[in-house]
């Protein structure tokens, strides 16, 4: 049990560690996973910022079946003499001491993530024991610590939290447990998290824990960084060393086909700030420094309009942005704007055009990092969420603006397709904005009496009850006829199409929105295409595909599926969209007398022969040959209402992404631009291939 006789050396050292204990929210943003987590990075930054200086390239983490976590490094080790201002080792000023540490004043580290000089001592306070050991000077020191108090445990075999412990009195003791070779240098790390802190049930999320370590692997060239997972029955380990930078990060994170090659962003500033530093005396005195930044940008333009934007400060991510990331948007959005104007014959842009770009025209299918390095950043709180540095805004536009400048005032023939492409896209999608804001504000819910703005093809419902309402796209007029009579006209719409609409994944923006079957679609729908879509504006709680039960009728519902996965992905999501599933056959059962014929119908070969093995071992005869749907026009409309159309008999296929990525990938692979992956899959599925099924 922890001594309860403090002198008042323990109370100088705890009285800021209580503080943490009190209000840990204030240092770690919560008690939940999430501050557990963040604690567990404060220790991983620290180790970083030593591999970002050049010390150390490996980082290994190890989470232990007691809840305890290890973080071991290569890198210089923290310092071990004393320290003269407090009479303590480094260690212990370290670990005990809030806003203390070696990256105060720009001495030992240029630019780092833990900033504050809270992050060890705060996961010290907020732990309910933390052990250190440290290679230097060929020696191995340790040190542990009882929720932030130095001391010793008296463990038996494996290190538990619960041992006995003893606080040290009079003197602290930094211990040499053992002897390393010359040169050898290092940290290991191993805590406990409090229970008393956390809530209860917090555990570390190891996919959380594995998605940063691998952006810190890209963010970080050369670094290692080994994760191993020892709680399950089977331990599991993940390796990330990347060679390449965030230019190769752009290109993982990128969710669609490139429609430019990477571009990078590099360039610097200066800016002076006034503030508080510590002389020799122990004062607080205001002093005007000057300090550089550094600016590293990877970005390209996709085919699609989801953007996938990542920041950060020293290799810290700021999720919610801040000053960096407004300076990147202000000075593309000021550079695009001018380019737009300069082009505006050839981009269609009329003169007296009072539509400009906006900052999500720019961001639409744009994947970039962006990264500034900086000394002493200032961040909104510890959890460096968001930067608040004014002057890095200015300096990123600049850069942004002078890189921007020279790609599309270069000579070299792919720089000028390139920029006129990103040109293309921006604008398109600025036309598709300012389309879909003005149809929002005429469209609205039509009655049968105000129909005139859809189109004329459309069969609209009567009902204005979105939820019950469904819209058929059927194939060609002769279908639309048998529907018109097979369907509900309360609550059933339809819309025919023409053939085969256009493969979308390939087709731009604007060669989309000027389709008349694609334009069409949208339009009856009625919320709008790609960011402007609202799914509460769509007018049909159902939206079923009913196409032939062939070749040609699968072609036609894959090109309408790549149409909504592309531009109103949420249809999908909620589960709005789905096909029909038309018989193939019809099967007349003769029966003897004046019994009336039974008709059967059947979806598929496999069914079919087993419904006529059925009626033979019946010895039930049946009309020859079985009539084979070719088309939904070879039925009549009680055959289509009562097999396709009647909610009491019909079979529908709901469709459905449970993995959005995986889902994009396979749209890419079959519908997009690159034929030869597309062959290669064709080729190596061709042996699982029947002859038989290909008219099915």
């Amino acid at each position: 049990m922890p001594n309860s006789d403090y002198s008042a050396r323990h109370l100088s050292v705890l009285e800021g560690l209580e503080a943490v204990r009190k209000r840990p929210g204030m240092y770690i943003g919560s008690t939940d996973s999430r501050g557990l987590m963040h604690c567990l990075w404060e220790i991983i930054d620290n180790s970083v910022d030593e591999a970002l200086g050049g010390n150390g390239d490996d980082i290994t983490v190890i989470l232990h079946k007691d809840s305890s976590v290890e973080v071991r490094d290569r890198a210089r080790g923290i310092p071990v003499d004393i320290e003269p201002k407090t009479g303590l080792s480094g260690v212990e000023v370290v670990f005990t001491k809030l806003h203390a540490g070696g990256k105060f004043g720009g001495g030992s580290y240029a630019a780092s993530g833990g900033l504050h000089g809270v992050g060890a001592s705060v996961v010290n306070a907020l732990s309910e024991r933390l052990d250190v050991e440290v290679d230097r000077e060929g020696k191995t020191w340790a040190m542990s610590f009882h929720r932030g108090e130095p001391g010793i445990f008296a463990d038996s075999g494996e290190p538990r939290a619960d041992a006995p412990f003893t606080p040290f009195v009079a003197n602290s003791e930094l211990r040499v447990v053992g002897k390393v070779a010359k040169g050898v240098t290092g940290t290991r790390i191993r805590y406990w998290a409090d229970p008393q802190i956390f809530t209860r049930g917090t555990t570390f999320q190891t996919d959380e824990l594995v998605a940063r370590a691998r952006q810190t692997a890209f963010l970080v060239r050369g670094l290692g960084l080994d994760i191993t997972d020892d709680r399950g029955d089977e331990p599991t380990r993940e390796v990330f060393r990347f060679d390449g930078g965030i230019s190769e990060y752009v290109d993982f994170l990128a969710p669609d086909t490139a429609l430019t090659e990477t571009w990078r962003m590099t360039g610097a500033g200066s800016f002076t700030e006034t503030v508080p530093v510590l002389d020799d005396k122990g004062h607080m005195v205001a002093t005007e420094l000057s300090r550089d930044c550094e600016v590293d940008i990877a970005l390209r333009w996709g085919t699609g309009y989801d953007t996938v934007f990542r920041s950060y400060v020293n290799i810290i991510a700021t999720p919610k942005g801040g000053t960096h990331q407004a300076g990147f948007e202000a000075g593309m959005l000021k550079f695009l704007r001018a380019q737009v104007e300069q082009n505006s014959r050839r981009l269609k842009i009329g003169s007296n055009s009072t539509d400009k770009l906006e900052k999500d025209d720019i961001l639409a299918g744009l994947t970039a990092v962006l990264t500034v390095r900086l000394p002493e950043p200032q961040f909104e709180g510890q959890t460096k969420e968001i930067l608040g540095t004014p002057a890095v805004r200015n300096i990123v536009a600049s850069v942004v603006a002078k890189t921007m400048a020279d790609k599309f005032g270069s000579p070299k023939r792919d720089d000028k397709t390139q920029s006129a492409l990103v040109l293309d896209k921006i604008v398109a999608e600025m036309k598709s904005r300012v389309s879909a804001r003005a149809h929002k504000e005429t469209q609205r819910r039509k009655n049968a009496l105000e129909n005139s703005s859809l189109p004329a093809k459309l069969v609209d419902c009567r009902s204005s009850d979105v939820a019950n309402s469904e819209l058929f796209i059927v194939e060609g007029d002769s279908a639309l006829g048998t529907a018109k009579l097979a369907r509900d006209s309360e609550y059933q719409a339809l819309l025919p199409i023409r053939g085969k609409i256009l493969n979308v994944q390939k087709a731009s923006v604007s060669d989309m929105l000027s389709n008349a079957e694609c334009a069409s679609i949208i339009q009856v729908i009625g919320a709008g295409s790609g960011r402007s879509f609202d799914l509460t504006s769509a007018r049909y709680g159902k939206v079923i595909i009913m196409s032939d039960a062939d070749v040609d009728g699968a072609h036609i519902r894959t090109l309408l599926l790549t149409l909504f996965m592309r531009y109103m992905p949420e249809m999908i999501k909620d589960g709005r969209v789905y096909a029909a599933v038309p018989p193939l056959h019809r099967v007349i059962v003769m029966n003897p007398g004046t019994k009336p014929n039974e008709t059967i119908y059947t979806y598929s070969e496999a069914e079919l022969n087993g419904v006529l093995a059925g009626l033979k071992r019946s010895n039930k005869k049946y009309q020859d040959p079985i009539q084979r749907y070719k088309g939904l026009g070879e039925m009549d409309a009680d055959q289509l209402a009562t097999t396709t159309m009647d909610r009491a008999h019909r079979t529908l296929r709901r469709v459905n992404v449970p993995d959005a990525a995986n889902a994009e990938r396979v749209f890419e692979l079959l519908m997009g631009n690159d034929v030869a992956p597309r062959k290669d899959f064709i080729i190596a599925g061709s042996e699982g291939l029947s002859r038989d099924r290909i008219d099915v």
